[in-house]
């Protein structure tokens, strides 16, 4: 997948499951030209964090392919996908017994013959409901929206348009279109100030919405209208705020922590969609710093920049 819709997805996969797996994009399936979309694997010290992200944190409880369509997924495309969570999980095997061996030589090491690899669940994520997929593979309906193929295969269907509309949905809801994502911005924007969905998904919005000029499709198009709208909404609510705040004495220095955090999470995203690696000591200094003037600077840079050296001050 290659349009700014798609890459869009992956990023918000990414990004919310990195809160409590480690999560990358574009992981290559060496025994075939394929790209698993998005792979997770949960981080077992974050399950409380996981607990609280609804259905993303349902799903991401196992090892796991995300695999998320602009439109209705076919049967011939899920084929597609499970092809890739075959050649993956041989990949895994491959992998471990690589590890295993090399444990071998090592005297004091304890290598198992034949190393346990879990078998990684497939994610299907597609806006409208692809009966042909679900009726090929006896896809049982588990809870609205979700649906389990026949036990054995180790696939979710997701079906956005019909997920309930709660605060459990949301981040997945906001990869849909029309409707489904209409009232998904308004649920966001109905969230707290601090809420974890906000730090994940506002960046990303006006990042791959607003912050390129690649071409689109008419129903890109439309979405980003919708997303367009929603972002100058939120803006303008932003400054009401500011100028409100402005009469008051003092200011709330949590919400400016926040806003400043939010900020440092905006150049780190952008740093990453532009492929820039960033040390733990530079992402230590990018979330470290609080002066707006300085974020937003580093924020700029970051959306062109080449390099960490271009974007940070004093960095060489």
């Amino acid at each position: 997948m290659h349009n700014r819709s798609d890459q869009f997805s992956k990023s918000l996969l990414r990004d919310g499951l990195s809160l409590v797996s480690a999560a990358q994009t574009e992981v290559e399936v060496l025994a075939a030209t394929q790209k698993i979309d998005v792979f997770s694997v949960p981080d077992p010290a974050r399950e409380a964090e996981r607990a609280r992200m609804g259905l993303l944190g349902q799903l991401a409880a196992e090892p796991s392919l995300f695999e998320p369509f602009h439109g209705t997924p076919s049967l011939r495309q899920v084929r597609r996908c499970l092809r890739k969570q075959l050649t993956w999980h041989h990949e895994l095997e491959r992998r471990a017994r690589a590890a295993a061996g090399a444990a071998a030589l090592d005297e004091n090491a304890d290598a198992p013959t034949q190393p346990a690899v879990d078998f990684p669940a497939l994610v299907v994520i597609g806006r409208g409901r692809p009966e042909t997929v679900l009726d090929a593979y006896r896809c049982e309906p588990v809870q609205p929206g979700v649906y389990h193929a026949v036990p054995g295969l180790v696939m979710r269907v997701i079906v956005l348009a019909e997920l309930p509309r709660t605060r459990a949905t949301l981040l997945l809801r906001l990869l849909g279109s029309g409707r489904v994502l209409r009232e998904a911005l308004d649920d966001l924007a109905a969230l707290p100030d601090d809420a974890w969905e906000k730090s994940i998904a506002r960046p990303l919005l006006v990042h791959f919405r607003l912050g390129t000029n690649e071409p689109t499709t008419d129903e890109e198009d439309e979405v980003s209208a919708e997303i367009r709208a929603w972002v100058e909404e939120y803006e303008k609510k932003l400054r009401a705020e500011a100028r409100t705040e402005g009469r008051r004495e003092g200011l709330n220095e949590g919400r400016r922590e926040g806003r400043a955090e939010e900020a440092a999470r905006a150049v780190l995203t952008a740093l990453r969609v532009r492929g820039i690696a960033v040390s733990d000591a530079e992402r230590e200094r990018i979330l470290a710093e609080k002066d707006p003037e300085t974020l937003e600077r580093w924020h700029e840079r970051a959306v062109i920049a080449a390099s960490l050296a271009e974007v940070l001050d004093g960095l060489s």
